[in-house]
């Protein structure tokens, strides 16, 4: 899962002055997901940049230069459709369920995956058209069950 995951933040978008739009893409779902439940959590913070790092393979500098681009346009966003448009333009299935189990990971690390998490991922996932068996899949393997 780690591979697809990794294989969504490598690729770019056909825009040019958007080099790091996918990524950008995927980065702002993560931190709008951390922000789903109305609490800063450290340990859904580290997941996030973890699941940005692991993905994407940048350095430090090029990471928090991408978490705070990603972060300024979840502020601005006003609908999920601008991000999960690219992703489904450009990405195959099992790069859509290596993000939506990247999200599971971040609703999970502080140890209680609130209602507006899941409904959220719920959403991301319709939107990505993740069949709900899958999307029930990701939340199972990553809660261990």
């Amino acid at each position: 899962m780690m591979k697809a995951l990794k294989a969504l933040f490598d690729r770019s978008g056909d825009d040019p002055h958007t080099p790091h739009s996918v990524e950008l893409a995927a980065a702002a779902l993560l931190i709008e997901l951390g922000r789903a439940d109305y609490e800063s959590d450290a340990d859904e913070q580290k997941v996030i940049i973890e699941a940005i790092r692991q993905g994407s393979g940048l350095e430090d500098g090029e990471l928090e230069s991408l978490v705070a681009s990603a972060q300024e346009s979840a502020e601005r966003a006003t609908s999920l459709y601008e991000y999960t448009s690219l992703i489904n333009a450009q990405y195959s299935m099992d790069e859509k369920l290596a993000l939506i189990e990247a999200l599971w990971r971040v609703a999970a690390a502080d140890g209680d995956i609130h209602r507006y998490e899941d409904h959220l991922i719920r959403r991301i996932a319709d939107l990505l058209y993740v069949p709900h068996s899958d999307f029930i899949r990701a939340k199972l393997e990553v809660l261990g069950t």
